[in-house]
């Protein structure tokens, strides 16, 4: 049976890797996302965009790099971005993204619910933009 309180605040958490969506409300998702393996400077090998939302991401705990792609249908020119803790960094739609974590960073990600696989397409890199995201993250984080 349904307390009183619960009937007034739901509280949701995620401790495992990776993303997980904790709340759908009416246009909007909110979502955590932790440390992976499979997101290491040297697994990234591709990039997605959200060809309808933007998408916001706030660093809760340790580290998170933000690499943005510029162009179109492929990814000209990579940058990246070493998160602020609590700053609110909103990826424009159609911009093409990846990140990277430390083991204990915990990342807030806030989107249009409607945001899936159908308007999310990823794109793969190159060889030599599978090096500079590793590269990249060196200069940053000195590893």
């Amino acid at each position: 049976m349904e307390t009183p309180l619960e009937s007034l605040i739901e509280v949701r958490e995620h401790t495992g890797a990776d993303y997980m969506p904790l709340v759908d409300y009416q246009a909007w998702r909110v979502a955590l996302m932790n440390y992976t393996p499979d997101l290491l400077p040297e697994k990234i090998n591709r990039v997605q965009k959200h060809t309808e939302t933007d998408e916001v991401f706030v660093l809760m705990k340790g580290r998170c790099i933000l690499f943005i792609g510029e162009g179109g249908e492929s990814v000209t020119k990579i940058h990246a971005v070493d998160m602020e803790l609590y700053k609110l960094y909103n990826v424009k739609g159609n911009a093409w993204h990846s990140h990277t974590f430390s083991e204990d960073a915990r990342v807030l990600i806030v989107e249009n619910r409607d945001t899936v696989v159908e308007n999310s397409p990823f794109v793969d890199l190159s060889e030599s933009q599978c090096k500079e995201v590793v590269e990249l993250a060196k200069k940053l984080w000195g590893k």
